[in-house]
């Protein structure tokens, strides 16, 4: 006996309906992650009215104007994007090994885990090659070690220099503000590359979106326009 071509076509409506009910149930799937993720994004990412804090507990604002965003690095003709914490400028001993943490909530864009220092031949060369200016790639090997955070507005902080990166964290994870992300170290700079550890510091950078391609907090500004713009922007202890 034949097959009924009403037969056939039932079967093939069958097929479709099938295939339409595990698209649905898929998007209805991907929808409920995406809202999760942006509901925990959301929550995880308030600030709150105390905004962005200072990445070293306890620590002030740098009081030597070499230590604040736009001081000039003649080493490689350029500015500083951020502030330096080091010794005690900023009211806590910075030593290596301190703790940092995260100026506000946001998501990692950056973790710096397999970061590997510069031999003293490979520092030497480097700093040959930025005598007259340092392209991003360069500043990113300047750096050393690094953690990126993107914020809410747009905006991105940097954490340069660090000895380590705080287990766990990596490119996509969320943190709170006053998170753990990391420690002081001197990576990137030529005692590191020397293999001492001493000149610990922290280099702290604010970027309006990108770094290296938009303004740094404080750019073009004067060292006190600096300090009077950072003592509204970040919460002092």
């Amino acid at each position: 006996m034949g097959i009924k071509p009403g037969w056939i076509l039932l079967a093939l409506a069958l097929v479709y309906a099938l295939l339409v009910s595990t698209q649905l149930s898929s998007a209805r799937n991907q929808t409920k992650k995406l809202q999760a993720e942006i509901k925990a994004l959301k929550a995880t990412m308030e600030q709150g009215p105390e905004g962005l804090m200072l990445p070293l507990p306890g620590a002030c604002l740098p009081k030597s104007p070499d230590n604040l965003p736009g001081a000039p690095r003649e080493y490689r003709k350029g500015p500083s994007p951020g502030f330096v914490f080091s010794g005690t400028d900023a009211c806590v001993p910075v030593v290596y090994g301190t703790s940092v943490v995260a100026a506000g909530s946001g998501r990692v864009v950056k973790a710096e885990k397999q970061y590997r220092e510069s031999t003293p031949s490979e520092f030497a060369a480097l700093l040959k090659a930025v005598a007259n200016g340092a392209n991003p790639r360069q500043m990113d090997r300047l750096r050393g070690r690094e953690v990126w955070i993107r914020h809410p507005d747009g905006s991105t902080t940097v954490y340069a220099h660090l000895s380590a990166v705080a287990e766990g964290l990596e490119a996509g994870t969320l943190v709170k503000r006053g998170e753990y992300i990391g420690r002081v170290g001197n990576s990137g700079t030529q005692l590191a590359a020397l293999g001492s550890r001493s000149g610990a510091r922290l280099l702290f950078e604010l970027w309006d979106g990108e770094p290296d391609v938009d303004s740094f907090f404080g750019q073009g500004e004067r060292p006190a326009a600096v300090l009077a713009k950072a003592k509204l922007k970040f919460s002092l202890p």
